[in-house]
């Protein structure tokens, strides 16, 4: 299994609205990318005070590096990834992201 994990740093108070909504188009793609099997979204609450930069995050399980690559190229991701890149504080800076293997 593969799991991304992404933490967004909101540009502003409005920009957190635009990250739920591409949160949401991500969300549809399971069941629709092979592969793609699950997608939790939500608000960092920072119990251990370590991201707090980062208000809100999700993460993506995929079956394999295959199933995240037919991701990458999926039309409706590259558009939800111009959302995030938008309403990220400093554009790509204000996305971090994680790939682990199980």
């Amino acid at each position: 299994m593969l799991h991304h994990i992404v933490l967004l740093d909101p540009a502003n108070a409005e920009a957190a609205d635009h990250l739920r909504e591409a949160c949401s188009i991500l969300a549809n793609l399971v069941g629709e990318v092979p592969g793609m099997v699950a997608f939790h979204h939500g608000p960092n609450r920072d119990f251990e005070g370590k991201s707090s930069r980062y208000a809100y995050g999700f993460t993506v399980t995929f079956t394999d590096r295959d199933a995240h690559l037919a991701y990458e190229r999926h039309p409706e991701h590259i558009r939800a990834g111009e959302i995030l890149v938008a309403n990220s504080c400093g554009g790509h800076d204000g996305i971090f992201v994680a790939d682990l293997e199980s």
